[in-house]
């Protein structure tokens, strides 16, 4: 049975984002274009059903609108991570309270374990967790061991290229999969329905399935009408100051 959400968590950006973590060459974020493509991404949100938290800039924290990371919401409790950026790691503690008040079970990954939930793929009760800079084996071992505490389970994704793992593949739930990259015809997602996202337009591959819609970035034709033949409904969304930042559309939220 495919879920459906009702909630989101974002943070506003902080005019810090311009500091914010980076392997990408395309220059600095403009804050203020940034701020509008933030609010028409939470407008998107609302379009799709759900009621948006939205909580304070983070001065000190460049990269905390990236509120996946610190922080997986599954169905039966929420994990507060141990972010693999050491300038990130605050983020973890200063969710902690949002996060709470949706949840009743709270766990925690504790160090020397690193794990950023942009590593962390839902399908089902299963999550897949990649093995990047940001996540560690101990990340992935301790956050299995939560999942099995409420009946869901976990496996390991090898990993050489992307940043996370969700920068690269996408469930879409009803068995259909955005893939790219290093993720391309990977043995480990052959049951699914995989759209290869071109490698020219590889930033693609992280659209987010939200109640039956598709946020996608705005500007990728060859992806768009991929998804399109497949019978996706899209929501184009600007995200070139996030890009910017490598960030996606899964990055800006929690959705449960």
């Amino acid at each position: 049975m495919t879920r459906r959400f009702t909630q989101a968590i974002v943070r506003t950006p902080s005019p810090s984002m311009i500091e914010g973590l980076t392997s990408a060459d395309l220059g600095a974020p403009d804050f203020h274009l940034a701020l509008e493509q933030h609010h028409q991404y939470i407008e998107a949100l609302r379009q799709c059903g759900l009621k948006v938290t939205v909580l304070e800039p983070l001065d000190a924290y460049p990269d905390s609108c990236f509120v996946e990371d610190p922080a997986l919401c599954t169905e039966h409790c929420a994990v507060i991570t141990r972010p693999g950026a050491p300038s990130r790691r605050g983020e973890a503690a200063l969710i902690k309270a949002a996060v709470g008040f949706f949840y009743d079970y709270m766990e925690q990954i504790e160090a020397p374990a690193t794990l950023e939930a942009g590593d962390v793929m839902m399908v089902g009760s299963h999550y897949y967790i990649g093995l990047s800079d940001r996540t560690n084996q101990e990340g992935a071992n301790q956050l299995i061991a939560h999942l099995r505490r409420y009946n869901m389970t976990g496996s390991v994704v090898p990993m050489k290229e992307m940043l996370h793992l969700k920068t690269g593949v996408s469930y879409l739930e009803n068995n259909q999969m955005l893939v790219c990259g290093e993720f391309a015809r990977n043995d480990m997602f052959s049951e699914f329905d995989c759209i290869e996202i071109p490698t020219e337009e590889a930033y693609a591959a992280n659209s987010v399935w939200v109640n039956d819609k598709i946020l996608t970035p705005a500007g990728f034709s060859q992806s768009h009408r991929l998804m399109r033949e497949a019978g996706l409904e899209l929501i184009e969304l600007e995200m070139s100051e996030f890009q910017k930042l490598d960030g996606g559309l899964s990055c800006l939220s929690l959705r449960f």
